[in-house]
């Protein structure tokens, strides 16, 4: 998969938010994050998983699978 279709930076920069509020809210460096917003780094499924409830949407629209922005129902088995 090609890293740059992931869209970290998109979502981040239409919520007005910086590197360092998304990299705090995951518990990680800013440096860190902007490696995965670059594609330097792959992202982890937790951290995907974090993201996705942080910006009240899916894993799917955040690497590019959807173009719908609306989280999907939440999974009795979690």
């Amino acid at each position: 998969m090609d890293l740059n279709i992931i869209r970290l930076k998109e979502i981040r920069e239409d919520n007005d938010l910086k590197q360092e509020d998304v990299a705090r809210a995951l518990g990680i460096k800013q440096q860190q994050y902007s490696e995965y917003e670059r594609g330097v780094v792959l992202i982890s499924i937790e951290k995907l998983d974090k993201l996705a409830d942080f910006y009240n949407t899916s894993i799917d629209y955040l690497v590019g699978r959807t173009d719908e922005r609306k989280p999907y129902k939440k999974s009795i088995l979690k």
